[in-house]
């Protein structure tokens, strides 16, 4: 009897699930890599995956939803010079790998080193990080008690206010398994678990309907997350969201005071700050922070990091999609601009050190600098003094959508909970206000912010050209003079 894999070790389950299936071993991918850098590449890179992916959802008591599936694949990049030859297969076999990497090979063979390399070889395993268990999260719980779960924060939900007319809910588990091989000698493996769990309610008053929408979720098993005391109160949560819209009054419009709570609304930060800051867009001089290393660019106050660390967090990778082992990064300090977000092809070309932030939506798309956990690391002022501060104002608690120019930094956020400030005390809830700025210029204008560090409760998806990675964002409470408020009233 073969022996079982050591499932504590990523790169064994990453062999035993995505090679021996289709005879393949390490040897055999060396030889494909040779093979590929034999014609003048700069770099060659092999990216398995295999995504086991979960979903039920329930309205109003009955199962709307109840989905299983898999995919799996291999995808082939080419790299050289600024040229990247991509090919992908969602056949995992040696004829098809074969195949993939010549048609790559193919797109990017003009430029890069000379013909003629040597045959590849994996310097060793990269093991990365050991943020998050490698463990299905799908199986630790029964599909009957996943359906139960959901039924009971039905139950619950209409139970906390006779108003509530709707009830959705839904549950979520990926198990994914990557291994990634390239000709820099890099091997790297891991398996990913995520779990998460949404509940959006619908209150009615007087003919007046509103929607109250959260979640939570991050890198561990579904056992974890039923077991857990926050996922309890997520159905008074989506309620209060719901009646504190009912109640609210339209938004007065103009330049005023804006206080951001901490937490989601980081993800401001995110798309205004964040995304200027991913290499490519500046190496092609095409984002607001272009050039601008070693400037001040924004209040002293201000220290903004990448963190793809954090243990559990839905953001965070043992390694990225490139085998490089994630890292907290520096992007401002006290105000000034120290670094960008890398992945291995911007990091080479702008002559600057990967920094772990190679990241792709499956196999079957290419690579880009993406973020991982984003936020604002806490200030000096307490929260409350923040609040107190403010004589006419808003205080935004949570947002919805949100667009954002990266060439500019100009961005439109619409806020989901938002509450007037009058002489230093937050009142009445207001409905239908919006954000209007720029990243750099609320960077500027940051004149308080709070010491109460906040992470969102793990629900952030980012899209980026197309394609949509599990992200963190957060902040404390912070702020900001002068920002143009779009209103109803």
């Amino acid at each position: 009897m073969a022996a079982l894999p050591d499932f504590d070790d990523p790169l064994a389950i990453a062999r035993d699930s995505l090679l021996a299936p289709a005879g393949l071993d390490l040897a055999a991918l060396e030889r494909v890599l040779g093979q590929m850098h034999s014609h003048a590449l700069d770099e060659a890179e092999l990216y398995f995956q295999l995504s086991r992916d979960e979903t039920w959802a329930l309205e109003d008591g009955i199962v709307k939803e109840g989905s299983h599936s898999i995919d799996q694949g291999v995808g082939v990049r080419a790299l050289s010079g600024e040229r990247t030859g991509f090919a992908y297969s969602d056949e995992v076999s040696a004829p098809a790998l074969e195949e993939a990497a010549r048609a790559a090979r193919a797109i990017a063979r003009l430029g890069g080193r000379a013909p003629g390399a040597p045959g590849v070889r994996a310097a060793g395993t990269i093991t990365g990080h050991r943020l998050y268990l490698p463990a299905d999260p799908i199986v630790t719980v029964p599909d009957a008690d996943k359906v139960a779960f959901l039924g009971e924060l039905d139950r619950a939900a209409r139970a906390l206010d006779p108003r509530v007319r709707q009830v959705m809910a839904s549950l979520a588990g990926i198990h994914e398994i990557v291994l990634i091989l390239n000709s820099a000698g890099v091997l790297a493996a891991d398996v990913r678990p995520l779990v998460r769990v949404n509940v959006s309610v619908i209150l009615e008053d007087g003919g007046r309907r509103e929607q109250g929408y959260v979640g939570m979720g991050g890198r561990y098993t579904l056992a974890e997350l039923l077991a857990g005391a926050e996922v309890r109160d997520l159905p008074r949560q989506a309620v209060h969201a719901a009646s504190v819209n009912l109640e609210a009054v339209p938004t007065p419009a103009g330049t005023m005071t804006v206080v951001l709570a901490g937490g989601w609304p980081g993800v401001m930060l995110h798309e205004a700050v964040g995304h200027p800051l991913e290499g490519d867009f500046n190496r092609k001089g095409t984002s607001a922070f272009s050039g601008r290393l070693g400037e001040t660019v924004a209040n002293p106050l201000c220290t903004v990091v990448d963190d793809g660390t954090l243990a559990r967090r839905r953001g965070s990778l043992n390694v990225d999609d490139e085998g490089t082992p994630t890292r907290c990064t520096t992007l401002i300090e006290k105000g000034v601009l120290k670094g960008y977000m890398q992945d291995r092809l911007n990091a080479r070309l702008m002559g600057m050190p990967a920094t772990g932030n190679g990241r792709r939506e499956s196999f079957a798309h290419a690579t880009m600098p993406r973020m991982t956990n984003t936020y604002m690391l806490p200030g000096p002022h307490d929260p409350e003094e923040i609040i107190r501060s403010v004589k006419k104002g808003l205080y935004a608690v949570n947002f919805g959508g949100g667009q954002v120019d990266t060439t500019s930094g100009k961005f439109v956020f619409s806020t989901s909970e938002a509450y007037l400030i009058e002489d230093g005390k937050v009142t009445r809830p207001v409905k239908g206000a919006s954000l209007i700025g720029s990243g750099p210029e609320v960077l500027q204008r940051v004149t308080m912010l709070g010491s109460d560090l906040k992470l969102d409760a793990g629900v952030g998806n980012c899209g980026k050209e197309g394609q949509t990675v599990p992200v963190g964002v957060g902040q404390p409470t912070m702020r900001v003079d002068g920002l143009t408020v779009g209103g109803t009233g």
